[in-house]
């Protein structure tokens, strides 16, 4: 039986395991006890913490989807003005832990199993509706609604594409080349610049 206390940890080390185990794989062609041994753990102690690797990888992206929100709350409240608001997004969506290497191959594994997995899809869509409401929010005060709706679609397609290009690897870019190739998309949307 666990002590009191480690289930968290441990449950926190499957969780992160499981992240570089995608990303080392590039897909979600890996096992609990490939999962449980760069956790450091058993393979029982995994099932016994999540039951299926199943609901681990459902666990792995509700884990990376609950820190890209945390962190989304503390840009925008940083921000000082509607267009600040939207450079907060474009930041956060191409901060270094959710732009690494093993983190993109995992949003891209997940956004594949999507197709065959109810809960995988519902997280995604969940991800997806966040983005497209932080990014209308800010827009509104700058432009119309239809204007902000479309640039909204725009912005979140263009972010969804550099990361599918980076994990492709045909042509790597920099965080600070993906910031700099939205930000000019939302400026010339925007009809003024940055």
């Amino acid at each position: 039986m666990p002590k009191l206390g480690m289930e968290p940890i441990r449950r926190k080390a499957l969780v992160d395991a499981a992240l570089r185990a995608i990303g080392d794989h590039g897909s979600l062609d890996v096992t609990m006890s490939q999962i449980a041994r760069q956790a450091g753990v058993s393979a029982a102690l995994a099932h016994h913490y999540f039951g299926s690797k199943d609901r681990l990888m459902v666990e792995t992206i509700r884990s990376l989807l609950r820190q890209l929100r945390a962190d989304a709350v503390a840009a925008l409240r940083a921000a000082q003005t509607p267009r600040d608001r939207l450079s907060a997004v474009v930041r956060v969506s191409f901060q270094a832990d959710q732009f690494c290497p093993e983190t993109i191959s995992a949003w891209l594994a997940f956004y594949v199993e999507a197709q065959r997995s109810e809960d995988m899809r519902r997280l995604l869509v969940i991800y997806a509706r966040r983005l497209r409401s932080d990014l209308v929010s800010a827009l509104n005060a700058l432009c119309s609604a239809a204007e902000a709706a479309r640039i909204a679609e725009g912005t979140a397609a263009m972010i969804d594409g550099l990361y599918i290009r980076q994990g492709l690897r045909a042509s790597p870019l920099s965080i600070e080349t993906c910031v700099a190739l939205t930000e000019d998309y939302l400026s010339t949307q925007l009809g003024r610049p940055r």
